[in-house]
């Protein structure tokens, strides 16, 4: 288990179709597919891709509100199914929005008791599926320390409305009628990835003691099998090092090994893992935050087991789709103007993966 003074990354897995017959979707709730469930007060947004201009594809939610900040906050993730488009960076978007608890009180947007989503497997937080709140009784600790700050003076707001209408000319507001893509939608569940080594540990313990077991009673019971990704991710990461010959890409591997169902990494302010060599100038690759010029901050990362995922809701066709990582970068400062009725677009990277065939 990480120290409260250590970055902790957090893994984030299916856990379980979410039928919107039997379940009121919110935002509060992390999910992928579905239609994006935007806070209250947020003008509804669909984003176009930057390379065809089709309506992007509501990709992820994740609900990340930031500690001691008096601010509900979202991530949204768009990108285009369109096969030309796969792996381009420009056709994907990501939009931050936030609204202060004490307006989203007076609105009421959360389902009644007798629709809301079960909790059963996300009940790591008190009311909500939660990335960015973590006091010590619902994430073991401070995992991050930083407090959100307020917006700038009125001629920077100003100037962000500017660079946003910009940044989201190709944006459409309220174009529901439109066919909008949806993907099958299904929750979205959390583990600490500390915990995941602790089972490992766990494992090996164990299959040291069944080796010794073997030893003294001369006798072969065969190695135990730490399930799916477990007992032969080693194996496995040994091969992939010797195919590709490629420090990171092997890094990669062993990595997700302990949990190759991963289908997002969550650590604000931590680093990201890359599944090929990223740009020597990554830092200025990043761009300034478009709405406060401040820096951004790694976030979250989209992992490859999300794409065998992804299929068109409804119709269960899966969709053109692929990528190795996705990651995303936003504002250190999580800059916002109360009352400010616009989503902000943060900064994705997309890195495409070397071999796409060792996730299906």
């Amino acid at each position: 288990m990480a120290s409260h003074t250590q970055e902790v990354t957090l893994i984030g897995v299916c856990d379980g179709q979410l039928d919107s017959k039997r379940y009121q979707s919110s935002y509060l709730i992390n999910k992928a597919g579905g239609p994006p469930d935007w806070l209250p007060g947020i003008s509804p947004q669909s984003p176009r891709c930057g390379r065809c201009g089709a309506p992007l594809a509501h990709v992820v939610q994740v609900y990340c509100p930031l500690e001691a900040s008096p601010y509900h906050r979202n991530l949204h993730l768009f990108a285009c199914p369109g096969a030309e488009c796969s792996g381009r960076a420009d056709s994907w978007r990501v939009l931050r929005s936030q609204c202060l608890e004490a307006e989203a009180s007076r609105t009421p947007s959360r389902p009644d008791p007798a629709q809301e989503a079960p909790l059963a497997a996300t009940d790591w937080c008190d009311t909500a599926d939660d990335w960015g709140m973590e006091d010590e009784e619902d994430w073991g600790g401070g995992v991050k320390k930083e407090i959100q700050k307020e917006a700038a003076a009125p001629e920077a707001q100003a100037a962000c409305e500017t660079d946003v209408s910009s940044q989201l000319q190709d944006l459409s507001l309220g174009e529901r009628q439109e066919n909008v893509p949806v993907l099958r939608s299904f929750f979205i569940s959390v583990v600490e990835e500390s915990d995941l080594l602790g089972e490992e540990d766990d494992l090996r313990h164990a299959q040291r003691l069944l080796r010794e077991y073997e030893r003294r009673e001369g006798v072969t019971v065969g190695e135990l099998d730490g399930g799916e990704g477990r007992g032969g991710g080693e194996e496995k990461y040994e091969k992939t090092k010797a195919r590709h010959g490629d420090a990171i890409f092997s890094r990669f591997m062993k990595k997700i090994s302990l949990c190759p169902q991963q289908i997002l990494r969550y650590c604000r302010g931590g680093k990201p893992l890359f599944i090929s060599e990223p740009p020597s100038n990554m830092a200025q690759v990043v761009s300034a935050c478009g709405c406060c010029g401040g820096s951004r901050t790694f976030e979250l990362q989209l992992m490859p087991a999300l794409v065998s995922l992804l299929q068109q809701g409804g119709g269960g066709v899966e969709v053109e789709l692929e990528f190795g990582t996705v990651l995303v970068y936003t504002c250190t400062n999580s800059c916002w103007t109360t009352g400010s009725k616009s989503a902000v677009e943060e900064f994705c990277f997309v890195q495409t993966d070397p071999d796409q065939q060792l996730f299906k």
